[in-house]
């Protein structure tokens, strides 16, 4: 009987109901976010997965909101919800850094250096020599490089080719490319590293 006497509360009505049916469509939007990123950089094995936990919890949310239609805290709570589950689920998916990225950058001076510490640091690096807007002379260098190592190729353009143009590009597929791998320690054999992938 209390519990039903809370039910039919100021606190409830006004407070708690609209609590619940934010957060709600903050998790539902946030994994319908994540759910659609997963789509366009082709994940198809983990969208299915995320889309039931996103209806189920969206359908609990707006079964709240029908209950409630003469509540205008639940109609603020779900839009609210929506817009701020868009924004969490994009900040989730940026720490996640999934997929792959085109990196291309048009220099504004030599380049020998900037090409040298790319290298150095194993990324991929493809030049290409081109003509600019005013007829001059330029190479285009670009990379293809996991996301979450986009970091460390933007500072190197910064450092070593300041206000150099450069354009980043998402992609979906890779097939037989170069992205980076990571070094092997000098003095590792194969047989060391056939022990270190098992």
């Amino acid at each position: 009987m209390e519990f039903a006497g809370f039910l039919d509360s100021f606190w409830w009505t006004w407070i708690v109901l609209p609590l619940l049916i934010f957060f709600s469509r903050i998790i539902d939007q946030s994994i319908g976010t994540l759910r659609v990123i997963f789509v366009s950089k082709g994940l198809k094995q983990v969208a299915p997965f995320l889309g039931f936990f996103e209806v189920i919890i969206w359908l609990l949310a707006v079964a709240q909101v029908m209950k409630h239609l003469n509540n205008p805290m639940s109609y603020f709570a779900y839009g609210a919800g929506f817009a701020m589950g868009n924004y969490i689920g994009i900040l989730i998916e940026e720490k996640l850094s999934l997929g792959t990225v085109l990196v291309r950058v048009v220099p504004k001076k030599d380049t020998t250096e900037l090409i040298t510490h790319l290298r150095d640091m194993n990324f991929g690096v493809t030049v290409v020599d081109a003509e600019g807007a005013m007829g001059t002379k330029v190479k285009i260098l670009f990379t293809i490089t996991k996301r979450k190592n986009l970091f460390k190729v933007i500072s190197a353009i910064d450092q070593y080719n300041p206000n150099a143009f450069y354009t980043i590009e998402e992609i979906k597929t890779v097939k037989d490319g170069y992205f980076g791998l990571p070094i092997q320690p000098k003095g590792i054999g194969i047989r060391e590293r056939l022990y270190k992938r098992k």
